[in-house]
């Protein structure tokens, strides 16, 4: 079969299951439920904290084959999942399934365990690493599971992704299983994404290294949810929440580009008195952030709200009144964790509220403009944040499928040539995000805009901005770097990459 993008699938994928390959951003071609959650009673004499991580997986009966999850708000500083992992590897248990909502290289241990047969799937929205290498080269018994963030949300929600037990890094917990991340010696500000996980495990474990008497203020996981808490030395290390793409560049052609993409903003005529906006982590789309700021306060324009894993940057934005209010998923850097803190504007909200099609209502609907990364980006607009050129996993959709489909403008700013190789291609390696979602490209040698915006593109034409083709940009880098040759790969699939509907968009296949 074909997805609509003209990818070939197969019917049924061992280890996945049956394939409903991607027809479009909005034709759902899934069918939309809600699960029913299944519940255990707490009586008052009941005690939850447990002594350590070994009573705790006594008391929750754990099998072979079952799913555990973990959220990944402290990124390359988690200390839990190695924990766990290797705690159940020494009681012998195989055949795990784990859905952390991301991988980072601080989780290289998982890879011993995908060779010896503790961990056979892994279901996340962003992988890199070592990790990713390992799947990439077929390590990993079934095909790694590669969602969106609010994809994420609604299987879990739907019941596609069934998780046996949620262990939550908890940086503040009270007795009772209240957390929050505000507090602690790992606090990591919003924990948007173990809400879902913690609602609709059949069990939850909260394990903390900052135990409170009853009751934790703020509550951001309630009591509700929590079976278990344990209390740990060390659950991360804080630093690490910030790592990757999360400074803002002082690369003199990064700052070109940036400058261009706001130019476009501001000729769109998107920048009033109500906008909302969302950039990513890298450091180009921070740029983006600086000169909009730029632009709004010469013109005195007060936005709704800035959103998706907030940075300091639209932490500034906020506090210069330039946004009324944040919508935070992720603190991406200690700056969003202090004013999620002490910010009442500064609001949290759950992956599912952030990103999930299948509700009444994702925060991405709302969203005016939006700035996105690539990897590769195709002649029909198809973007690639999944692969590298060579076909190795670096990453994820995270959240760029989500926020592409529902802003009014999804701008991708990235240079022409990165590590002397054209990103733009006749094909991506991978599709992780379909072109129908992405309006322009901006580039130091050109900008494009996709056919299907004849609006933009006439108003960008009364502008000095220098307009191309997609098919122009691609000549101009070939020219420089020539034509890259095509990734061999086995016909072993790895990866399974879905769509945040829950359909198939494109797979990864073994490298050689």
């Amino acid at each position: 079969m074909k997805t609509i993008l003209g990818r070939e699938l197969p019917d049924y994928i061992e280890g996945y299951g049956e394939v409903t390959p991607f027809q479009g951003a909005f034709k759902d071609a899934r069918i939309k439920t809600r699960v029913a959650v299944k519940l255990t009673s707490v009586n008052p004499s009941d005690q939850k904290v447990l002594a350590n991580l070994e009573e705790a997986f006594d008391k929750l009966n754990l099998k072979d084959g079952m799913t555990i999850s973990f959220h990944h708000h402290l990124r390359n500083g988690d200390h839990v999942l190695n924990m766990v992992v290797e705690g159940l590897a020494k009681r012998g248990l195989k055949d795990l399934t784990i859905a952390a909502s991301s991988i980072f290289p601080i989780h290289e241990p998982l890879v011993a365990h995908i060779e010896n047969g503790v961990v056979t799937g892994l279901v996340s929205n962003y992988i890199s690493g070592p990790v990713a290498e390992a799947v990439s080269k077929g390590k990993l018994k079934k095909p790694a599971l590669m969602q969106t963030h609010g994809g994420r949300s609604r299987a879990i929600e739907s019941g596609d992704l069934h998780i046996d037990v949620a262990f939550l890094a908890a940086p503040t917990a009270d007795t009772y299983g209240n957390i929050n991340g505000v507090h602690g010696k790992a606090a990591c500000g919003t924990l948007g994404y173990a809400l879902s996980d913690a609602e609709f495990a059949d069990q939850t474990v909260a394990i903390t290294d900052n135990l409170v008497p009853f009751p934790a203020c703020p509550i951001q996981v309630s009591q509700v949810f929590v079976d278990y808490v344990v209390q740990i030395d060390s659950i991360g290390d804080p630093a690490g929440i910030v790592s990757g793409t999360t400074k803002m560049t002082k690369d003199a052609v990064a700052l070109i580009i940036a400058k261009r993409a706001a130019e476009v903003i501001k000729a769109s005529g998107l920048v009033k008195d109500g906008m909302s906006f969302q950039t990513g982590a890298g450091g180009t789309s921070l740029a983006v952030a600086a000169e909009l700021q730029e632009i709004m306060q010469r013109e005195g324009v007060v936005g709704s709200f800035a959103s998706g894993g907030i940075t300091g940057p639209l932490v500034e934005m906020l506090e210069a009144g330039l946004f009324k209010t944040l919508f935070d998923v992720q603190c991406f850097d200690l700056e969003a964790i202090d004013s999620y803190r002490s910010n009442a504007t500064h609001q949290a909200m759950s992956a599912s509220m952030y990103g999930n099609p299948h509700t009444k209502g994702a925060v991405v609907n709302c969203l005016d403009i939006m700035i996105l990364g690539a990897t590769e980006i195709d002649t029909n607009f198809n973007v690639n944040v999944t692969t590298g050129s060579n076909g190795v996993i670096i990453g994820g959709s995270g959240g760029h499928s989500d926020t592409a489909a529902g802003a009014k403008l999804s701008i991708v700013v990235t240079n022409l040539i990165k590590a002397r190789l054209p990103i733009i291609k006749d094909q991506v390696t991978t599709i992780t995000t379909p072109g129908e979602s992405i309006d322009v490209v901006v580039t130091e040698r050109g900008i494009a805009v996709n056919p299907r915006r004849v609006d933009l593109i006439e108003k960008l034409r009364m502008t000095n901005l220098p307009l191309v083709t997609i098919e122009a940009l691609k000549i101009m880098a070939e020219k420089i770097t020539g034509i890259p040759k095509d990734v061999p790969t086995l016909e072993k699939i790895v990866a399974v990459v879905e769509y945040r509907d829950g359909s198939v968009i494109d797979v990864v296949r073994q490298i050689k």
